[in-house]
């Protein structure tokens, strides 16, 4: 399947989606910090990036224009996943450049629809 990249650093949540994206085939790399989900994206270059927004260090909206404003990963679909349900916050995520949104908890059926949506050839 995928290389998938998930910044998150609540360790339950990294846990439970991880091991739930993997039984679907999918190979999934963790980053517990925004400056760590940077840098792996780009030296691993994966196919999709699951992206939560309240994180330690640099926070997912600046991770997320980080990576959108780099060559190396500006291509790469970044889906943020947050607590954060506010329409200004979903607003907010979009402007920073995610390419998709969803809440917490983790509706998985529906985070699956957005992820196979995102990885499918232009």
């Amino acid at each position: 399947m995928a290389r998938l990249l998930l910044v998150e650093d609540n360790e339950m949540n990294r846990d439970m989606l991880s091991r739930r994206l993997t039984r679907r085939g999918h190979e999934v790399l963790t980053a517990v910090s925004g400056h760590t989900g940077v840098a792996l994206a780009g030296t691993e270059q994966p196919e999709l990036i699951l992206m939560d927004l309240s994180l330690p260090d640099l926070d997912g909206w600046e991770a997320t224009r980080v990576l959108k404003g780099e060559d190396r990963t500006a291509h790469i679909p970044i889906v943020v996943l947050t607590a954060h349900a506010m329409a200004e916050d979903r607003e907010r995520a979009f402007a920073a450049g995610c390419d998709d949104y969803d809440t917490k908890p983790v509706d998985f059926a529906r985070l699956m629809e957005k992820i196979e949506r995102l990885l499918q050839p232009a």
